[in-house]
């Protein structure tokens, strides 16, 4: 495994980490003893960043998570644990409730790095007054490091401008070869400010695995078979970055999901992927991505294909 820092702190990070949404009713991954070999052998080859979230199956994934790092007697200082608040939850009271319950669900007595999953978009709870709740949580020793996930840059700049004392360390976004709004402005103030950089939906949702075609989109059960990237129109137009994915894991004895991984960690330093997994197979597979790189052909070839696509993501609505 290799490792980078998160963000302009000190702290040591895997290269790749292990997202942690599929343990959920939404994925149907809800069998401890399934998630524990998926975290020890995540463990086993060197990945010491978990991103869950307290909404997570509703707290299950944080629960199962702590678990299973505690049953295999790993040192709680060799693992990084990022957990994420919801939007609705900023109410300053309801902060602290909420992290002490994310603490008890984990069993830890602090957390690594808290992201706030999306912007207090139902209620207007003042970015200042949440801000300086969370600046507490840091100065009182629960939570180590903040970050922001799926914010639009003004409220960087605003939440930013409410901190004393502290700043925050990452961002975290959708960002994969067919979905690229991130690279507009959200991956450049991430380099600018030496933000680490976490795509969320690094292989759109399994798309980009290889395991899916036109002819079976049909086998999908699971919620992705209403999500628009797996709509036939949407489909059809991946389908070409798919084909060069093939195309590429034939030369460089890779996967599908191994390329379209490195494509990400090639394209800047400040990246680190965080690919779900529901079998240990899979979290050895993403690792995989780490060990190789690809041309500046072959990632460009791939670049370019992705830049051309548009996908709808209100085909379903439209169809």
């Amino acid at each position: 495994m290799e490792y980078t820092t998160l963000g302009w702190s000190d702290v040591k990070i895997s290269k790749i980490g292990l997202g942690l949404w599929q343990v959920s009713e939404t994925w149907g991954l809800t069998n401890y003893s399934e998630v524990k070999a998926i975290i020890s052998k995540a463990l086993e080859i060197g990945i010491n960043l978990f991103d869950t979230a307290m909404v997570y199956g509703n707290g299950l994934s944080e629960e199962y998570l702590g678990r299973a790092l505690k049953d295999t007697g790993v040192k709680r200082e060799d693992v990084i644990i990022a957990t994420k608040i919801p939007g609705e939850y900023l109410d300053p009271m309801d902060i602290f409730r909420t992290v002490n319950a994310s603490l008890k669900r984990m069993g830890v007595e602090y957390i690594d790095l808290l992201q706030i999953h999306w912007p207090p978009c139902w209620h207007n709870f003042p970015t200042c007054k949440y801000g300086r709740a969370l600046e507490k949580l840091v100065l009182l020793g629960k939570v180590n490091y903040i970050g922001v996930s799926n914010y639009p840059l003004i409220l960087i700049e605003e939440l930013r401008s409410c901190f004393s004392t502290i700043d925050i360390v990452s961002m975290q976004y959708r960002f994969n070869i067919v979905e690229r709004e991130a690279e507009e402005e959200l991956i450049p103030y991430a380099e600018a400010n030496d933000f680490t950089f976490l795509p969320w939906s690094p292989l759109a949702r399994g798309a980009l695995t290889g395991k899916y075609s036109l002819e079976n989109l049909s086998s999908i059960k699971d919620f992705r078979a209403r999500d628009p990237i797996f709509s036939p129109t949407n489909f059809t137009k991946i389908q070409k970055v798919i084909d060069i994915l093939r195309e590429l894991s034939v030369k460089y004895g890779k996967t599908p999901t191994q390329i379209a991984l490195n494509w990400l960690l090639t394209y800047s330093p400040v990246i680190v992927p965080i690919p779900g997994a529901k079998k240990p197979e899979q979290v050895v597979e993403n690792a995989g991505s780490i060990d190789f790189k690809l041309s500046y052909e072959d990632w460009f070839k791939l670049s370019e294909v992705g830049r051309e696509i548009r996908l709808s993501y209100a085909t379903n609505y439209l169809e």
